[in-house]
């Protein structure tokens, strides 16, 4: 009987010890989880409510949404993708649903109901949870492994599947075993800005701007989606992806870059100067304070006048030329100096991890060391928040589950 040992209780490795034990029976799955309670990063996901995945059903539209790691992904959406995430958590008797944005979450509401989910699914199956397992070392002998343990105990097993996530001993075990690391840097944080034009502003947000870095030697970095006034500078889901495709270069630049805002897209600078200039003809006499020709709050919307010094007291026939120029400018090409990261609570993703071009993606098993086998972030994949970094860990753990217990 093969021995199959499965070190990290996330996401992952939960999803292919399971595979696993339910494609081969005949198998003894163990999994090892370092911490008191398994899945706790599925505990937290979406605010205690998990996201468990996307509303995105194309392989090709999918990775997308991967700045790292979508080429390895796309063969391996068209095994197994959201759909199919979908009709696995239905067969276990939970039922996911779509929110406006694509997000889907439990109907419940509640990460507990995956995590139990989850839980019911690995004993159901026969796998052996151990938590509180420290793995202290792991090594290939021969045809076999040695797992160490904190505690001094040694578990021998035939295939190793290391789906540790972020955590710095599984990327020193991978290295260990001849696996290059990619450099590892956050991915997903939002953007410390120190700018009078944003203080007092905390709360407010549009629905759909674009954000992009400036001062880049390589292709502009653009984002659309909702941007989020904060006590620190900005956030939203533009804000979050920019930070994850521009993870590198932000880094590279020590977290020290422009950063250019347009509040009203898809509008551009001659589109909102010509609907400006429509607005003062027919509008003469409003008050400009009171009468917003653009889609944004009316604290926000004075604050642009303020900061394009026209008195909002004033009527729109009042505007002179300078002002109403100064005025497109701050809502479509607003640009601020980004003086750091900070954190995106819900959802730690780190870019970076062992190399892609080191692991096969039909089985993903090493193509270094043989039976070893990666699921998960522990890989140099990552992407945008939504329930991305879910899939992946889905999609790599039901490959490697499905590969692993092979003779």
């Amino acid at each position: 009987m093969l021995t199959i040992i499965v070190i990290g209780g996330g996401a992952a490795g939960f999803f292919g010890a399971i595979t696993c034990a339910n494609t081969y029976p005949n198998t003894q799955v163990i999994l090892l989880e370092a911490g008191r309670q398994p899945l706790s990063k599925v505990r937290i996901s979406g605010g205690g409510r998990c996201n468990v995945t996307h509303h995105c059903f194309d392989p090709a539209q999918l990775i997308n949404y991967y700045p790292r790691g979508s080429k390895a992904l796309r063969g391996a959406f068209t095994r197994f993708q959201p759909q199919d995430t979908i009709a696995w958590f239905e067969s276990q008797g939970v039922k996911l649903k779509t929110e406006a944005d694509g997000r889907m979450f439990p109907i419940t509401d509640n990460s507990e109901t995956i995590v139990n989910c989850l839980l019911n699914a690995a004993t159901k199956a026969g796998v052996k949870l151990r938590t509180q397992a420290v793995v202290t070392a792991v090594k290939n002998i021969d045809n076999y492994f040695e797992i160490e343990l904190k505690s001094g105990e040694i578990i021998k097993g035939n295939r190793v599947l290391i789906a540790t996530g972020s955590n710095p001993l599984g990327y020193r075990w991978a290295k260990f075993l001849g696996h290059t690391i990619e450099p590892l840097i956050p991915s997903l944080f939002t953007f410390n800005i120190k700018d009078k034009r944003l203080q007092g502003l905390a709360g407010i947000s549009v629905d759909n701007g674009m954000v992009g870095l400036l001062n880049t030697s390589k292709k502009p970095l653009e984002q659309i989606g909702p941007v989020l006034i904060t006590h620190w500078g900005l956030s939203g889901p533009a804000i979050l992806k920019l930070s994850a495709f521009g993870a590198k270069i932000l880094q590279e630049n020590n977290y020290q870059m422009s950063l250019l805002v347009n509040w009203l897209y898809p509008k551009n600078v001659e589109e909102i100067k010509q609907d400006l200039l429509k607005i003062k003809e027919e509008h003469l006499r409003k008050n400009i304070s009171s009468f917003s020709p653009v889609s944004v709050s009316k604290r926000l919307w004075q604050r642009f006048l303020d900061i394009s010094e026209i008195d909002p007291q004033k009527k729109w026939s009042e505007i002179s030329q300078k002002n109403l120029t100064k005025l497109v400018t701050e809502l479509t090409q607003s640009c601020y100096k980004i003086e750091g990261k900070g954190v995106f609570k819900e959802e730690f993703i780190t870019c970076g991890g062992i190399k892609l071009k080191e692991i096969d993606f039909k089985t993903m098993e090493s193509q270094i060391c043989p039976h070893l086998y990666f699921a998960g972030e522990i890989l140099d994949i990552d992407g945008v928040t939504g329930g991305f970094n879910f899939q992946s860990a889905w999609t790599t753990g039901w490959i490697a589950g499905k590969a692993i217990g092979n003779n």
